[in-house]
C-alpha cells in the first residue's frame, strides 16, 4: 500500500467533501458517507434513481469492499439521502 502523509490525506478528504457539497450535500460530509447512507436506507442497495452514486460505489467496492457503509458519518449531513 502507498504511504500517504497526513497533509496529503487531509487534502484528499477536503476534495471529497467539496465534491459532496457541490452535489448538494453537507459540506462537512464525505461522498462515501452519503453513499453509505443511501445504501443503508435502501437495504444495502443503491436505487436506480442515484446512477452516479452506483458508479462511484462500484469503484469503491473494487478497491475497498464495504467502504461506504463503514464510512457513514452519523453526525454529518442530517441523514440526507
Amino acid at each position: 500500500m502507498i504511504a500517504i502523509s497526513k497533509w496529503g490525506l487531509n487534502i484528499l478528504i477536503a476534495i471529497d467533501q467539496l465534491g459532496n457539497a457541490m452535489s448538494g450535500g453537507d459540506p462537512d460530509e464525505t461522498i462515501s458517507s452519503r453513499i453509505g447512507k443511501i445504501k443503508k436506507a435502501n437495504g444495502g442497495k443503491i436505487p436506480w434513481t442515484h446512477p452516479v452514486s452506483k458508479i462511484i460505489d462500484a469503484g469503491l467496492e473494487k478497491i475497498d469492499p464495504g467502504h461506504s457503509i463503514r464510512c457513514i458519518e452519523a453526525d454529518e449531513g442530517a441523514n440526507q439521502v
